[in-house]
Formats: C-alpha cells, sequence, structure tokens
C-alpha cells in the first residue's frame, strides 16, 4: 500500500523559514518515475495547489502565490520530495499535503487539474504575525 507521510511543520513567526518533507513508501515502482506535488488547506478554504516537481527533479512549478518564496525538491534516492518555504506569511497558514502521480513524460508535473489519487494526512504549519 502506497503512503505519503508529510513531517516539518510547525509554528513560525512571520519572516521565518520551514522546510517540509513528504516520504513516499510502498511504491510497486521506483519513484524516480513519479511526479509529486504539494498543496495546502486553510481553514475555510479550498485545497489550493502550491508547488510541483517533475519525476527526475529537474523541473518545478510554483504557485504565484508563493513564487520568490518557496522552492521544491526531490530526492530520489530517499523517496522524499521537500518544500522549502522563505519569508513565511500570517497567509501561509494551512495544513499542507503532498501528492504523488505516476509521470506521463519526463517534464509532466502535478497541478491543480493533474494530482494522483494519493495524499498524504497533512502537516499543520501556522504563521503567527
Amino acid at each position: 500500500q502506497v503512503q505519503l507521510v508529510e513531517s516539518g511543520g510547525g509554528l513560525v513567526q512571520a519572516g521565518g523559514s520551514l522546510r517540509l518533507s513528504c516520504a513516499a513508501s510502498g511504491l510497486s515502482r521506483s519513484f524516480s518515475l513519479y511526479t509529486m506535488g504539494w498543496f495546502r488547506q486553510a481553514p475555510g478554504k479550498a485545497r489550493e495547489f502550491v508547488a510541483g516537481v517533475s519525476r527526475s527533479g529537474a523541473r518545478s512549478s510554483i504557485a504565484d502565490s508563493v513564487k520568490g518564496r518557496f522552492t521544491t525538491s526531490k530526492d530520489n534516492t530517499k523517496n522524499t520530495v521537500y518544500l522549502q518555504m522563505e519569508s513565511l506569511k500570517p497567509e501561509d497558514t494551512a495544513v499542507y499535503y503532498c501528492n504523488l502521480r505516476f509521470a506521463l513524460y519526463s517534464d509532466d508535473i502535478v497541478d491543480r487539474t493533474t494530482t494522483g489519487s494519493v495524499w498524504g494526512q497533512g502537516t499543520q504549519v501556522t504563521v503567527s504575525s
């Protein structure tokens, strides 16, 4: 059974940094064949796309709302994807989820319209003002 486990969330002051991790296990194929994405959901709001990375990790896509502050990377040797968050703002407060999908081609990236069926349990990020 495929599992995604997020970690690294917590409470941070505005302007601070956090790095989230998402570790995958139970895959029947190599982790390097999957594209990964990060999403977040704030209370009372819909889940939104934050960032995605291609199967090799060479290409990424970042939402406009976090561009310039967030980056994502993928370590295929550790079956793990990361979300580095800098200059955090109170509006970044949300539960952050990772998503996994089999990549259809080398530059394929998970986004708001092409998510996979596997989600992590989420990790809470709270940014205080």
